[in-house]
């Protein structure tokens, strides 16, 4: 069942039941208001019989209540035994009405050849002092009759009600639906043609449908640009693989042509094939760290200080350069992945010692929340056109001194993929002939 036909039904049922439910207790309402208009009338009547009686104890009690009998019902009295001492009536048939005595007061409607009558039943004292039961009946002409005409007034009120109930609900259906069939369109067209069209937002009120459709433009924003940069990102590591590979494969056909020749190219191709072999398996190692160090996993109390004096170390004693050290007053914790967060300050510093001639300064701070670790070279400087693409992945900023030094792009593109994946950041600031300084932001423990 479609949702159209769902909307509508439901909106017709439902008001077809809250139509039926206020109906029937309008004419519940009105009927028992009737039903106890008339038996008080009626119980008007029966006091006035009684008093008649009471007063007039010389006339006969036959002549009195001929005078009181209703026009559309009779007057009975009954004794504590045998048949009625009066019956008056004004029609026959009325005469078959069940009556009893009974020395208790009570009012009732009974049906009586289908018809409605109300009974009001009083014991009174005759006048020879017994206990009789003086019972007044009226047959409820006009009460069947309103009742008849309110039943055929509400039924007309409720057809009527029902039929704009029906055409408001295909509107409405309409209006919920018709963004929907346009999403649903625009993404079968996205699928079946590899399109990227989003929905043409209404200048309506800001509800639930209009965040619906903005919501899928912002999706489709996200999903073009991810698969934007997957393209991106494939075709520079094809690019990248493609240098390397090339290197080699024209270095092993110069070793098949003249390798058995000259000693002095066997020994240059084979130490060109092993460096552009080894920059490939460092490009396909932080390829794959990239995709591996978005979530972290392993999660435990890191000493912050430690943790850069170990890599320090492995530094000075790689390439016996100055790498200054600045700890905050006291050693403190983060949490995160030991591994993941020594693989980004060795990124950091490795980028320093590479673009920098000279020291190299390591400076822990305390901010706020946050424990902030500053590298900082005294190498060239970044552009401010440059800065914000640093991060992208594979882009190099000079790209033939990272060619020389061994760099693929993807450095700070992974410290950068860590540090976010531990709650914290990565900015850069940089100031042209007087270095760089690379901010590490981490939340404390």
């Amino acid at each position: 069942m479609k949702l159209r036909t769902k909307i509508q039904l439901f909106t017709s049922i439902f008001m077809l039941v809250l139509i039926l439910f206020i109906n029937t207790s309008i004419y519940i309402l009105f009927y028992k208001n009737s039903v106890n208009t008339e038996l008080e009338e009626l119980n008007e009547q029966a006091i006035s019989v009684v008093k008649v009686l009471k007063d007039n104890p010389n006339i006969p009690p036959k002549e009195l209540l001929k005078a009181f009998v209703p026009a559309d019902g009779m007057i009975k009295v009954f004794p504590e035994t045998g048949k009625p001492l009066h019956e008056e009536a004004k029609k026959r048939e009325y005469f078959g009405l069940p009556g009893r005595f009974t020395n208790t007061e009570y009012r009732e409607i009974i049906t009586y050849q289908d018809s409605p009558f109300a009974i009001v039943t009083k014991p009174i004292i005759s006048s020879d002092g017994e206990i009789v039961t003086l019972q007044i009946s009226r047959q409820l002409i006009a009460l069947e009759e309103n009742m008849k005409t309110l039943f055929y007034v509400l039924v007309i009120a409720s057809i009527i009600t029902l039929i704009p109930t029906v055409i408001a609900g295909n509107l409405l259906a309409r209006f919920l639906l018709q963004p929907i069939k346009a999403l649903i369109n625009t993404m079968r067209e996205n699928m079946k043609f590899g399109k990227w069209n989003k929905i043409t937002l209404d200048n309506r009120s800001q509800d639930e449908l209009h965040e619906m459709e903005k919501t899928f433009n912002e999706m489709i924003d996200y999903q073009k640009e991810n698969y934007e940069m997957q393209e991106i990102f494939v075709s520079d590591a094809s690019h990248e693989l493609k240098t390397p590979i090339s290197i080699i494969k024209s270095y092993a056909q110069l070793l098949e042509r003249r390798g058995t020749e000259n000693p002095s190219i066997v020994k240059e191709s084979l130490d060109a094939i092993n460096s552009e072999a080894e920059r490939m398996q460092k490009l396909v190692e932080q390829m794959l760290a990239l995709a591996k160090n978005k979530d972290v996993s392993n999660v435990e109390n890191i000493n912050i200080t430690n943790l850069l004096e170990e890599t320090i170390a492995i530094f000075k004693g790689a390439y016996g350069r100055e790498i200054n050290f600045y700890p905050a007053s006291k050693g403190y914790e983060i949490q995160g992945n030991q591994d993941q967060l020594k693989q980004v300050f060795y990124i950091l510093i490795d980028n320093a010692l590479k673009y920098s001639d000279k020291n190299v300064d390591v400076t822990v701070e305390i901010k706020d929340d946050n424990l902030v670790i500053f590298v900082r070279d005294y190498g060239q400087g970044i552009p401010d056109e440059e800065k914000d693409r640093l991060f992208e992945r594979f882009y190099r900023m000079d790209k033939a001194r990272n060619r020389n030094t061994g760099g693929t792009g993807l450095g700070l593109a992974i410290a950068k993929t860590i540090t976010t994946s531990h709650g914290g950041s990565l900015s850069v600031e940089s100031v042209l002939g007087e270095g760089s300084t690379f901010i590490v932001a981490l939340p404390l423990k």
